[in-house]
């Protein structure tokens, strides 16, 4: 035979061989016959105890003691289909802090606003005066708008509240041909009931001013409009607001305005007419070159949206007084 694969026949069984398998049939009857022995005797359990460290595991997690979850799985429940599922957080937890809370956010002006000059410009009543229903908002020196960066950071902050649990309502959201009017912008906060409201801004103030502030209602009572109820609670979300923007930005206050960066106005129709505590923020003034390279970076607007989020929550859920 020539080649390298084997063909040869396999060899013959002999007496011996047949011997040796019917051996090996026959033990392992045996030995089972001499466990179920054992187990009769009440040796069994501690025999199977020990037998059960040459089983490989299956899991590399250990136990301290029998009656003890394994702290990976302690924060956890079997689901239907007999795998472990992430518990869930009850509602106002302090995962969610915001859970049943409702927030108005209302991003100034509208990209639209400069199209539509007639209808802005047509006069609303704002309780103790008439105004334009809205305006165009002012701009970087390169054409970032006002209008552009208060959408893009109110929906940051959206973002962050509706994680913690808030609903958050839009005077606007990009998807109006112009407006709302300043009047509207109340009426929206007001009809949703909502716990606390912030108009995002950027200012247009002379080059060569710097820096935020935020404005807060003065009492106003005349005509349709009535603060009084709303002054002292939007005066302690704006110093929340002062704070907590300053600290997630390292903004300065305004340098052109001389309160420590808190303004109080009676000629704004969007707090003039709120029944919800509300205040606006000047994030910066757009017209000053290095409030405007920070305005335009994206990084610094989640900064400015995380202010406006971290001073909302906190005027939420911290009690008064």
């Amino acid at each position: 035979m020539t080649g390298t694969t084997d063909e040869r026949p396999a060899p013959r069984r002999s007496t011996r061989f047949r011997l040796t398998v019917l051996g090996c049939a026959v033990l392992p009857l045996c030995f089972a016959g001499w466990l179920g022995w054992q187990a009769l005797a009440g040796d069994g359990p501690a025999r199977a105890a020990d037998t059960s460290s040459a089983v490989p595991p299956t899991s590399d997690v250990t136990f301290d003691a029998p009656t003890a979850w394994p702290t990976a799985l302690a924060s956890a429940t079997p689901s239907p289909g007999g795998t472990a599922s992430p518990a869930t957080t009850a509602p106002g937890t302090a995962g969610h802090p915001l859970t049943g809370r409702t927030v108005l956010l209302d991003p100034g002006h509208n990209t639209g606003n400069g199209r539509h000059t007639t209808e802005i410009n047509r006069q609303v009543d704002i309780g103790n005066s008439r105004k334009e229903c809205d305006t165009t908002g002012t701009s970087t020196d390169s054409g970032y708008s006002e209008a552009e960066y208060t959408l893009d950071v109110s929906h940051r902050a959206r973002a962050l509240l509706e994680a913690r649990g808030a609903k958050v309502v839009f005077t606007q959201d990009g998807d109006r041909a112009w407006g709302p009017c300043i009047d509207e912008r109340a009426r929206i906060g007001n009809d949703a009931h909502a716990d606390a409201a912030v108009s995002v801004h950027g200012d247009g103030a002379p080059a060569s001013g710097s820096g935020f502030h935020v404005i807060m209602p003065a009492k106003v009572t005349a005509g349709k409009a009535d603060t009084s109820a709303i002054v002292a609670p939007s005066h302690r979300l704006g110093l929340l607001l002062r704070d907590s923007f300053k600290a997630a930005t390292g903004e300065p206050y305004a340098d052109y305005i001389g309160e420590q960066a808190l303004d109080t106005r009676s000629d704004l129709g969007g707090l003039n007419l709120s029944r919800i505590p509300k205040v606006f923020i000047e994030c910066g003034n757009m017209r000053n070159s290095g409030d405007a390279k920070r305005m335009t970076d994206p990084q610094w607007r989640q900064q400015a949206a995380q202010g406006i989020a971290d001073a909302l929550t906190a005027y939420l859920t911290t009690p008064a007084g």
